[in-house]
């Protein structure tokens, strides 16, 4: 006897299912796993007893499928490339955000799917949040697509990061760049701290802030101290370079 088809996903739902296929290129079969991608835990906790998921387990998958489809173009665009160098590029695409990144590129904010507190404090735009989302979306690709989907959206969204890459401007120690501007700006040091360890063991993620004259300038979290580090420091470079030069 065939299974029961799943009814419709309402209107609503449909129009983000949509919107996810044209941005990503493809049709999905199980459209309730792109919608899935879309959904925040915290949607799910106001949304007790409606049967839905969220985007936590698509996000562990994403990490890993987004890692292998960066990888394999590094290995393409660099053949000459040490193993060193390509983990470097890497990292500096997939970190917190180089996802976040991608995801305004993917313009995955506004179909979120967020509850009442998260929207209320600008979870569309935070950069965790949207990194986790993208890696969730990758999944949902990747488990419709497979592996060529997901390159063909690397590609669409991503091409900047390659060209830089290729150009020898991606630069990976943002560490580096963030005291040499503190120094000249302020003549202090950033400090980083460790304000939580995500995750089992086998899969932690560090959650670092870097700190500068007793402010927070940057958050991220990364699968190391020092990618998290590195994460944070991008993103407190570019809060810099939007603020005033305030010596």
């Amino acid at each position: 006897m065939p299974p029961t088809p799943l009814p419709a996903l309402p209107p609503a739902e449909r129009e983000l299912v949509d919107t996810v296929e044209q941005r990503s290129g493809v049709r999905f079969r199980a459209p309730r796993t792109a919608l899935a991608a879309l959904t925040h835990r915290s949607y799910v906790n106001e949304h007790p007893g409606e049967g839905l998921d969220d985007n936590e387990r698509l996000e562990f998958l994403g990490d890993a499928v987004i890692d292998l489809a960066i990888s394999h173009r590094l290995m393409e665009l660099f053949p000459a490339a040490r193993e060193g160098e390509l983990s470097k590029m890497r990292a500096s695409v997939v970190d917190e955000p180089g996802l976040a990144a991608l995801a305004r590129a993917f313009e995955l904010g506004p179909l979120l799917r967020l509850g009442r507190g998260e929207e209320l404090t600008g979870g569309r735009e935070k950069p965790s949040l949207l990194a986790d989302a993208m890696e969730a979306v990758v999944a949902a690709v990747y488990l419709e697509g497979g592996l060529a989907a997901v390159l063909a959206l690397v590609d669409r969204y991503l091409g900047e990061a390659f060209d830089r890459a290729a150009a020898g401007t991606l630069d990976r120690d943002f560490k580096t760049q963030l005291q040499e501007l503190a120094q000249s700006r302020f003549r202090l040091a950033p400090r980083y701290r460790v304000v939580a360890e995500l995750g089992p063991d086998h899969a932690k993620k560090f959650d670092v802030e870097v700190e500068l004259r007793g402010e927070v300038v940057g958050r991220a979290t990364g699968r190391s101290k020092k990618d998290a580090e590195q994460a944070a420091a991008r993103l407190a470079i570019e809060a810099l370079a939007a603020s005033p030069d305030d010596r």
